[in-house]
């Protein structure tokens, strides 16, 4: 019974996120909406949310290492996708430099705040929410307030197409990646188990590990059979792959990782231990300026246009992905795999409603209700481990 609840209170944001999904999935189909575990819908789901992990990930950086926020990284993506159609379109600008450019801009828009921030020591809620207004502002100017659209096709390849392009060879070659995936994550949990216990470290009980291992492996036998049943493997998500499992190692696995929490958990603590909290708070925003151009560059190409409105409201999802995934409001606590989950939980979320019809003002206030308790759990917890 004890090994039960572990395994629940251990995953219970993915248990969560499942109930969720059946709930909506009964609801939908019993009003005639159709399936939410349509192949379609759910490729669909990682096309509209693609923006909110990538900013989320940056995001829990800030939250992590700062105990802040990022108020301005809506107006950075309509800044960034301004840019880009005023490049690629009205310029026709070479697609890999105004990329390039694009990348550039947004580490730029974040070493500015991380100056302020980090060395001024200006509040971040201050100097991000003079950014949001700032670089909206300049988005319009960008853009004069019009929409510029469409974007040359070998751009749009890059976050809109899919692996394999035939679309006859997309259940074969996604079946195939799928298995080759979960042997390897398999093996990978295996082998840190054992390193584990062999270097004398705590590790959880076999029967927690065993269902654990198995909801993941069902997780990822079950996405990849709804994507080989549409148009096989999204490229946009092979580059969400690629930026979680990055950030996750840097936050699990490297100096840095283990410095930003430390800075999150007790910056004074961490300055005296030699850490330069300065560059790391830094650091931090320079890189949510970077994931900021990243997320835009992806809307542009999702959109296929570039519009003085884009981004709006981007902030809140970022923010509520990363609470809802288990971050400290406080700092210190939190990873990027929560922040994934939590991104998709609100993602089903906006994507059940949207399907059974719900008005936009009911979902805005549905996702307020979650985040609030989200955070209050949060804060409920740290209480009661204090007393």
């Amino acid at each position: 019974m004890d090994q039960l609840l572990n395994v629940v209170k251990r995953n219970s944001l993915l248990l969560a996120l499942i109930v969720v999904m059946v709930l909506f999935e009964i609801t939908i189909r019993a009003t005639g909406h159709g399936s939410m575990f349509s192949p379609s819908n759910f490729t669909n789901i990682i096309s509209q949310n693609s923006y909110v992990i990538i900013l989320a990930v940056g995001m829990l950086f800030c939250i992590i290492g700062c105990g802040n926020v990022d108020l301005s990284v809506g107006s950075i993506v309509a800044l960034v996708g301004a840019i880009a159609g005023v490049l690629m379109v009205n310029m026709e600008l070479n697609i890999y430099l105004s990329i390039a450019i694009c990348l550039v801009v947004g580490v730029a828009i974040g070493a500015w705040q991380g100056f302020w921030i980090a060395y001024v020591r200006i509040p971040a809620f201050i100097v991000t929410l003079a950014g949001m207004m700032l670089f909206r502002g300049m988005a319009l100017l960008v853009l004069d307030g019009l929409t510029i659209s469409p974007f040359p096709p070998e751009y749009l390849r890059y976050f809109t197409s899919f692996i394999p392009k035939a679309r006859a060879d997309a259940f074969a070659l996604t079946t195939i990646v799928t298995g080759v995936l979960c042997v390897a994550y398999l093996a990978y949990v295996l082998w840190d188990r054992a390193t584990k216990i062999k270097k004398g470290y705590q590790v959880e009980e076999m029967a927690v590990f065993a269902i654990t291992t198995v909801l993941v492996e069902a997780a990822m036998i079950g996405s990849g059979l709804l994507l080989a049943n549409n148009k096989g493997i999204p490229v946009i998500l092979v580059l969400l792959t690629i930026i979680v499992l990055a950030y996750s190692f840097y936050a699990n696995n490297t100096v840095g990782g283990r410095r930003l929490y430390a800075l999150g958990g007790n910056e004074k603590a961490a300055k005296l231990s030699g850490v330069n909290t300065n560059r790391i708070m830094f650091l931090t925003y320079v890189n949510m300026g970077f994931l900021s151009a990243v997320a835009a560059l992806v809307c542009v190409a999702r959109f296929n246009s570039a519009a003085p409105t884009a981004g709006n409201g981007y902030e809140l999802d970022a923010i509520g992905a990363c609470f809802i995934g288990g971050a400290s409001a406080y700092g210190g606590v939190g990873t990027v795999g929560g922040a994934v989950i939590g991104a998709v939980f609100m993602g089903v979320l906006n994507n059940g409603m949207s399907i059974l019809g719900i008005d936009a003002n009911w979902q805005r206030t549905v996702k307020g209700l979650v985040l609030l308790i989200a955070v209050v759990i949060d804060v409920l917890s740290k209480k009661r481990v204090k007393q």
